[in-house]
């Protein structure tokens, strides 16, 4: 038996019967080959960013860190095409080497590139897409062990389905990114009350190319965040060492003894969340657009996000507040609020709708399952869509009607991964048993599952 994998919340674990670092294309189809063979299951992990069990592996485990090499790169086309295992942190100075970046990024760059497409991440900005949508090809090995290449022009349905694949259609080994010159951003922090931040929703996301806002529930305060983009050469005026060192202080050691303080005693919760929403500080600043868009997360958390359509944000976020008013729930993280583009990816939370993406916390030591639930039914009463790498309940009978393209994604999965080689417990349960798969019934998540509805 190998050692126990974590994920970073720690919510999820695995105990694979065997543990490959392949450091190519050949040895990932060599990886997939010998399982396939020996009738076992393959998962390929990243990063173990992922709070759902979409990337535990029920028997072999496949880590892609090896791959992670920047594979080629055309400053003029703006096309670079890195290994799947590439984290986003190492991807930015790559880029910016070369005088690219990526269009848009998430607030945290500890994924791998294929984890964060493969899942559905994104940033936040209603002219700009989800991570996958910056994807131009993709080369994956399929069930039978074959290396296929495809994009827009090659393979293309498989290309349609493969940017936000969770795993199911294959493991990805090189992805090619179409990038834009580098740039800055100008960012500002600026708390808010909440009656004025949703009154002036629509105004925001409309001026800022960049827009978000985080909302403590037991709190009538914001902290909103805007970016404009600005262009490579603009003066740079970073946040210094010591502000940089206080913020980590604050948001991450103080915020972590204060929700110890929390877990230990509840009834403390509102007025801490109320302590941290009035210590939110205004401030600006102004850097390279990867040193701005990610920041430093260290307090453990469990999350679930919902992309609900734009329109219907305030509803929502009014109706979340009054399930929190209304019922003795201690929440002591506060809820994430972004904003995406439409897009035309199968199963995108984005696809073919402007949307809102709200995001729950609570820290990993509370109790979180009641005020989970309660948002996911909020959440689902306005067509919410769940991220593939958060957590969530949903099964295929509830996502069906969620997704236009959900059947075209199953069809193109059961003809390529019939007897579910790269199934597990997770996808069985979000897109059904694959025609001649047997179910998986004990792996390394079965206790983790529980808490989250896997099961």
């Amino acid at each position: 038996m190998t050692e126990v994998w974590r994920n970073w919340a720690g919510n999820q674990e695995a105990r694979p019967v065997r543990v490959r670092r392949p450091g190519s294309t050949a040895e990932v189809a060599e990886a997939v080959t010998d399982a396939a063979r020996a009738g076992r299951r393959v998962k390929a992990v990243g990063a173990g960013h992922s709070f759902s069990a979409v990337a535990v592996a029920p028997d072999v485990q496949l880590r892609l860190d090896r791959l992670d090499g920047l594979r080629s790169v055309d400053p003029d086309s703006g096309l670079a095409t890195v290994g799947a295992g590439m984290p986003l942190w190492k991807l930015g100075p790559l880029l910016a080497s070369h005088g690219l970046a990526m269009e848009t990024m998430g607030d945290i760059d500890r994924q791998t590139v294929s984890g964060a497409i493969s899942t559905g991440t994104h940033g936040s900005g209603r002219r700009f897409g989800g991570i996958a949508t910056q994807v131009r090809a993709l080369r994956l090995v399929l069930a039978d062990g074959s290396d296929v290449r495809c994009s827009a022009d090659e393979r293309p349905e498989l290309f349609e389905a493969a940017r936000v694949g969770l795993g199911a259609l294959g493991v990805l080994t090189e992805v090619t990114l179409q990038c834009v010159p580098r740039f800055a951003l100008h960012a500002r922090d600026t708390a808010l009350p909440l009656a004025e931040t949703l009154g002036r929703l629509d105004e925001l996301v409309e001026d800022n190319a960049h827009f978000e806002f985080f909302w403590f529930p037991h709190s009538t305060t914001t902290l909103t965040r805007r970016f404009a983009r600005l262009p490579d050469g603009t003066p740079l005026k970073p946040l210094s060492a010591l502000s940089r060192r206080v913020d980590e202080a604050v948001s991450n050691v103080g915020f972590e003894g204060l929700c110890r303080l929390g877990t230990r005693v509840p009834s403390l919760v509102p007025p801490i969340t109320r302590l941290a929403a009035r210590a939110m500080s205004a401030r600006e600043w102004t850097d390279l657009s990867p040193r701005v868009f990610a920041s430093s997360r260290e307090v453990r958390f469990h999350e679930g996000e919902f992309a609900i359509p734009r329109e219907h944000a305030v509803d929502a976020l009014v109706e979340i507040g009054r399930w929190v008013d209304t019922h003795d729930e201690p929440v002591s993280f506060p809820l994430e609020v972004r904003f995406a583009a439409p897009d035309d990816i199968w199963l995108s939370t984005a696809q073919g709708r402007e949307s809102c993406y709200i995001a729950f916390h609570q820290y990993h030591r509370m109790p979180y399952e009641r005020y989970f639930r309660a948002c996911e039914e909020i959440l689902g009463g306005y067509g919410g869509r769940p991220h593939w790498g958060k957590m969530h309940t949903l099964d295929a009978e509830a996502l069906r009607p969620r997704y236009p393209h959900f059947d075209d994604f199953v069809a193109l999965r059961d003809a390529l991964d019939p007897t579910g080689v790269f199934a597990n417990r997770y996808l069985d349960r979000v897109l059904g048993l694959a025609p001649r798969a047997t179910p998986v019934t004990a792996e390394g998540a079965t206790r983790a599952t529980r808490a989250t509805g896997a099961a």
